[in-house]
């Protein structure tokens, strides 16, 4: 809604006006196109009147009777490029937005320059908008993705960090969370665990909301965006919790059909990039190798199988996708037998008396048949997807790790020795060995002896693995052990069904033999357990000394003694350090 106020001259689009839109272009850098990119298809942005949609440092022609709506981060280049374009007069009238707040000497910078360019009626509007972060789905958001390794686990925990360095990624994060709740419209009563670099964006968030609401002149909380919020009766509870309270879950092998999209393919901001294999054909001798096709494709809102299907297990994916090919085949054949029908054989009176019959079924035809298409291009779309994760799982056996890392977690009799799994060459790439060895390192109450340990060391470093993880997550139990007790998992394990046979065995897209049809069970991961605790005012040792912030109390009273008695309806969950689709998924099962 706010991009659409923005590309709107930011007045709200009025509905059911029948006239044409204002054309116009929209100027973005890679931040502002990382925004609109996963909400508005080009389409969509088409029929706001957007004809054109370039990027600030890409060579653009002057337009010189259109008005210009610009969408970037007040950075020191992005300013020097809005002044040379209002020097080079290229537009009509310049719509400045700035994605987080541009500082007041910047501003000075592009007055000076619209001055000196005599160009000063033609920038219609300045906008702070306050839209620092990026919306994936409905209901989850990330902070960025240009320079996400800047805030990224590792840049929070690198051990030679300094308190400089540290600050700024603090500042970093805060600003996204700031914007997001600007967006939303609502002041948060924000919870912590201590001493860790999540308290640290607490504070901080804590301390940004306070003085944003004491600046009554100037509040971003006030007026007509507060009622706007669709928490408006009841503030949401914002659980920050640091990734270090369980890093098994980041690690762990997956088997829904989000996750595993995420975890083996090229999947970023809702688009998933494929190499289409070319087949098998050997080229003849000395030919050039065949170039791979790269493909791409969207997983929206609007794709309904993705929609229903991203949290399911895979293998119900595998047989869905079968399912809605044949329902599509069924259809197909009714499109064709209609076509015939029409006459497209000879103008006997047969044809022509059926041809009254039909017409109402024709008509129905005609209306069916962009549906038909689309459903069509969906089921190509997840026939390539799933196939491509299916390559995955059988290539690396990623059910067989799956299964076993689950019963790690959930310390249950475990099948077959670990040593086994890592010495298997059949099994997994280097990665996943590591990934299954330091969720096991990790997960144990005990850690392995010193002799053990260099034998495990010996089977990883002969599977070609890189021990620089292990050492981390060495010196991060011991510290962490001091800290705190281990993080439990529960103990349900997955349900093996037996092997694929029933559905996958009559002209199926998917080859499953051999791999495993493991049910999930609906058990409650750490940070979907801590959120539970918060929001319901369960008392729990795990979460019971974590920190209370409310920003509209007038004294911030440091305390973790809760004011608000009653549980809370709706709650952001922020994981510093960077949650996963795991997660994502727990919480969702987890409030179904």
């Amino acid at each position: 809604v706010a991009l659409k106020r923005m590309l709107n001259f930011n007045v709200p689009p009025v509905k059911n006006s029948t006239g044409e839109p204002v054309w116009k272009v929209l100027i973005y850098d890679r931040f502002g196109q990382d925004i609109i990119s996963p909400l508005l298809s080009v389409k969509e942005l088409r029929d706001m009147g957007i004809t054109l949609h370039l990027l600030l440092h890409s060579d653009r022609d002057a337009i010189p009777d259109v008005p210009a709506v610009y969408f970037v981060m007040p950075t020191e280049e992005n300013i020097d490029r809005m002044c040379q374009d209002l020097r080079n007069q290229l537009y009509e009238s310049y719509y400045l937005n700035f994605i987080s707040a541009i500082s007041r000497s910047k501003l000075e910078d592009i007055a000076n320059a619209a001055i000196g360019a005599n160009a000063v009626t033609q920038v219609a509007k300045v906008f702070d908008q306050y839209l620092n972060f990026i919306t994936l789905e409905d209901d989850m958001f990330v902070l960025c993705n240009q320079n996400k390794e800047l805030v990224s686990y590792r840049a929070i925990n690198r051990p030679d960090i300094t308190d400089t360095e540290m600050e700024t990624i603090m500042d970093t994060i805060v600003d996204s969370l700031f914007c997001f709740f600007v967006t939303l419209g609502a002041i948060p009563i924000i919870r912590c665990s201590r001493g860790t670099a999540a308290e640290m964006v607490a504070v901080k968030l804590d301390k940004k909301l306070r003085e944003n609401l004491r600046d009554a002149r100037n509040s971003l909380f006030t007026g007509d965006t507060l009622g706007a919020g669709q928490f408006s009766f009841q503030r949401p509870l914002l659980v920050l919790v640091d990734r270090n309270i369980d890093l098994a879950t980041p690690l762990h092998h997956t088997w829904t059909y989000q996750a595993l999209v995420h975890d083996v393919l090229d999947f970023h901001l809702n688009r998933v990039n494929l190499e289409e294999s070319t087949g098998m054909e050997s080229s003849p001798a000395g030919a050039r190798p065949k170039k791979k096709n790269k493909k791409s494709y969207d997983l929206t809102a609007s794709d309904k199988f993705w929609q229903k299907h991203k949290g399911s297990p895979f293998p119900e994916v595998a047989e869905s996708v079968q399912q809605e090919l044949e329902s599509y085949r069924a259809q197909e054949d009714e499109v064709k037998r209609l076509k015939s029908i029409m006459g497209i054989e000879g103008e006997d009176e047969g044809a022509i008396s059926m041809l009254s019959d039909n017409t109402a079924k024709l008509t129905s035809a005609v209306s069916s048949l962009p549906e038909l298409l689309e459903k069509k291009r969906l089921i190509d779309l997840h026939t390539n997807v799933a196939t491509a994760v299916l390559e995955h799982i059988k290539s690396r056996k990623l059910d067989v790790y799956f299964e076993y890392e689950e019963k790690i977690m959930s310390k249950s009799t475990l099948d077959k020795s670990l040593l086994d799994m890592i010495s298997d060459p059949d099994a997994g790439t280097p990665e996943d060995k590591m990934r299954l060895f330091l969720i096991y390192y990790i997960s144990s109450a005990q850690a392995p002896s010193e002799i053990d340990l260099e034998q495990y060391k010996k089977a990883l470093m002969d599977a070609g693995c890189n021990l620089a993880p292990l050492s981390y997550i060495k010196q991060w139990k011991a510290f962490t052990k001091m800290a705190s007790a281990p993080t439990s998992y529960g103990n349900a394990t997955p349900k093996p069904l037996g092997l694929f046979s029933r559905v996958m065995n009559t002209g199926s897209q998917f080859v499953m033999e051999g791999v495993k049809n493991l049910v999930l069970k609906q058990q409650n991961l750490p940070v979907t357990r801590i959120l539970d605790n918060l929001m319901e005012m369960k008392s729990n040792p795990e979460t019971d000394d974590y920190r209370y912030f409310d920003p509209k109390m007038l004294r911030g009273s440091d305390s973790s003694v809760p004011r608000n008695k009653n549980p809370f309806q709706e709650a952001i969950v922020f994981v510093v350090g960077g949650g996963n689709y795991i997660e994502y998924q727990n919480l969702i099962d987890y409030i179904k």
